[in-house]
């Protein structure tokens, strides 16, 4: 039909798209998106409201995982009190608001007046935040990052001294590590090297082992003891490792008159097959058969101890 013919010829010259806007209404939404979050919109106040709460938090201690205080982290009165007068460094020392008084609460706040130590009142949440939801009873402490030496200047100054150097092979407790430590100073040791794998590191509980030594002896933490061991070989230093199959007694340990040292194994295992192998000796405390082995640190101890007493009665040139 005409009328038919006439629409559809309309239709293809284009005059039909004038009946809708659906394809420029179309066209002219295309890219733009949602709509921005109010906290997103720099112009509104709860953008404003964000970034301060931003900057709140990035004031705020850090956050350990919950349920565990990290290396930095020292909680609860008697922890805390015993921390502090052990001679730990500290960071920042805290306190709950509105915290019940004891003796040993007062103790801590007399003994932070007295000594320096910054103290900060914060609410009994925030602590509860920071210190992973642990029982605090109100006070804690962060200690700050434990600075190393460097593994190079441990041995050059032991060597300029003919001193001692302490290597430790694998002491995962930190308690053993702060002992040794304690050792290790008493007995005129130079300084003390750990592995930075599979050992034990310098959290609180091995500052507070340590008795205080730990501010006063050098602690140097090597990426590869093995290399460690192999740069005081070159460097002239005697190398012997604490086994309980040794065959030498530590009185007859070699090089004991000069630069030495003295490695000490796991708590578990001993020492590691490579460690034994850079060794120059292995050396043994006696003990009663029944005894199947001495604990790390008092085995470091020991043998420390008898080197000295060696030492000490070599004679003079």
């Amino acid at each position: 039909m005409a009328g038919n013919s006439s629409r559809r010829g309309a239709t293809s010259k284009g005059k039909g798209k004038a009946a809708g806007s659906g394809g420029r209404i179309r066209k002219s939404l295309e890219g733009r998106g949602p709509t921005p979050r109010a906290e997103d919109r720099v112009y509104h106040k709860a953008y404003k409201a964000k970034k301060a709460a931003q900057k709140h938090q990035s004031t705020q201690p850090r956050k350990p995982a919950r349920g565990q205080v990290g290396a930095d982290w020292v909680v609860g009165r008697n922890p805390v009190f015993e921390a502090m007068t052990a001679g730990l460094p500290v960071k920042q020392a805290y306190v709950a608001e509105g915290a019940e008084r004891d003796d040993r609460l007062r103790d801590i706040l007399k003994f932070a007046a007295e000594n320096s130590v910054p103290l900060l009142q914060v609410t009994r949440a925030e602590l509860d935040r920071v210190t992973g939801g642990l029982v605090h009873q109100g006070v804690a402490l962060q200690l700050p990052a434990y600075e190393y030496a460097d593994v190079e200047d441990v041995l050059a100054d032991a060597l300029d001294a003919d001193g001692i150097v302490v290597a430790l092979d694998g002491i995962t407790d930190p308690r053993n590590l702060g002992a040794i430590i304690r050792s290790a100073a008493a007995f005129g040791a130079k300084g003390i090297v750990i592995p930075s794998r599979r050992s034990a590191s310098m959290t609180a509980a091995a500052w507070k082992t340590s008795a205080g030594a730990a501010a006063r002896l050098p602690i140097a933490m090597a990426t590869n003891l093995n290399r460690a061991l192999e740069q005081a070989s070159k460097m002239g230093f005697t190398i012997v490792g604490l086994a309980g199959e040794g065959e030498v007694p530590v009185a007859g340990a070699p090089g004991i008159d000069g630069p030495l040292v003295i490695v000490v194994g796991s708590e578990d295992e001993g020492l590691a097959r490579l460690v034994r192998e850079h060794c120059d000796a292995l050396i043994s405390i006696p003990i009663a058969s029944a005894v199947e082995s001495l604990n790390a640190s008092v085995a470091a101890a020991i043998a420390l101890y008898e080197v000295a007493q060696q030492r000490a009665n070599v004679p003079s040139e």
